[in-house]
């Protein structure tokens, strides 16, 4: 990671299931596991090293901290005392009226920042939940990634409400899927609009909220202390897009608009503002206007082809707080003309 420091360090070997048994061989690769990741991650050894020391292949390093790190037994704090990303993090405090502003250090200006976003992302989440909460999310990747640096811990009376219907032709990310896993993590309750996140008219969507029991989910939005979310891009590279969750068809009518991004399918153009298309009557999310009255707002996302996405949602959101990363951070101040 350049320019940033990185403190981390395994977090012990998961115990066996209750009424379960781990096998010796199990045992002996849980140990390999935890010990080539305590040679990476602490000691600052090389994977070709680790392999020496271990008398096993470079490959098998690989796997053996990939393993690590998706079974949370790897937790990662990031250190922000750089000279340019404060600099960046106040540029973008003054030019869009954030209370925080979080930018992640990348180590080249090509690198996928996800990663970067969903780590800094994690970690703010860890800090803001807190007991008798009721916070929403929204979905996609930089949200996913965010869940392998949540500290893992039961909250009382926490309410997680996702924001926005389920997706029925699922591939890697389903937003009710999302809200799911993470209210796992805090031990929370967990809400879920149980209807598609496009619906055929906007006649069903009043039908499923007035007469299908979705009201209680969208009045009890309407009390949320917090919601976290990210913007998806009007790219081809877009989630939606290359799931198959629109067609081409609708895709190019919704560019037409002006559309350059949307909100858990609330598209906007790069003023913040809703396009004029019928996706955006038809789609079973907690209303803008709920979003938009939520005490803490929090948005998430960056990254190639996501500079007018992001600038609408900032518009549109009026986030208090902004997390990204600094190619990003850097587009969007020299596209509105700020300094820093």
């Amino acid at each position: 990671m350049s320019g940033g420091a990185a403190t981390t360090k395994p977090s012990g070997m998961a115990e066996p299931a209750p009424g379960g048994d781990i096998s010796a061989t199990g045992r002996r690769s849980a140990r390999l596991r935890l010990r080539a990741a305590w040679m990476y991650y602490v000691e600052g050894m090389t994977q070709s090293a680790i392999a020496e020391a271990l008398d096993i292949g470079r490959v098998t390093v690989v796997r053996l901290l990939a393993d690590a790190r998706q079974l949370n037994e790897v937790k990662i704090s990031l250190s922000r005392e750089i000279a340019e990303l404060p600099r960046l993090e106040m540029g973008l405090q003054k030019a869009f009226g954030l209370r925080e502003a979080i930018v992640a250090p990348l180590s080249g200006p090509l690198a996928d920042p996800t990663s970067a976003i969903g780590a800094a992302t994690g970690q703010f989440i860890s800090d803001l939940i807190r007991p008798d909460m009721k916070i929403g999310f929204g979905w996609g990747r930089t949200l996913m990634r965010a869940l392998g640096f949540i500290d893992e811990k039961a909250v009382a009376n926490v309410s997680v409400i996702s924001l926005l219907g389920g997706i029925t032709k699922a591939r890697q990310y389903n937003p009710s899927e999302f809200a799911w896993q993470l209210s796992r993590i805090f031990q929370a309750d967990c809400h879920l609009i149980a209807a598609p996140a496009i619906v055929d008219s906007v006649e069903t969507k009043k039908a499923l909220i007035e007469r299908c029991g979705l009201g209680t989910v969208y009045a009890l939005a309407r009390e949320m202390d917090a919601v976290v979310l990210s913007v998806g891009e009007m790219e081809a590279e877009s989630t939606s897009l290359r799931f198959g969750f629109f067609s081409q068809a609708d895709w190019a009518s919704l560019i037409a608009a002006g559309a350059v991004g949307d909100v858990v399918y609330n598209f906007i153009d790069v003023e913040g503002r809703p396009v004029d298309h019928p996706v955006n009557s038809r789609v079973m999310s907690i209303p803008i206007e709920t979003l938009q009255a939520t005490p803490e707002r929090i948005l998430t996302s960056g990254g190639p082809g996501k500079t007018a996405a992001v600038l609408g949602a900032l518009r549109m959101l009026r986030p208090t707080v902004f997390i990204t990363d600094e190619v990003t951070a850097a587009a969007v101040l020299n596209a509105v003309g700020a300094d820093y």
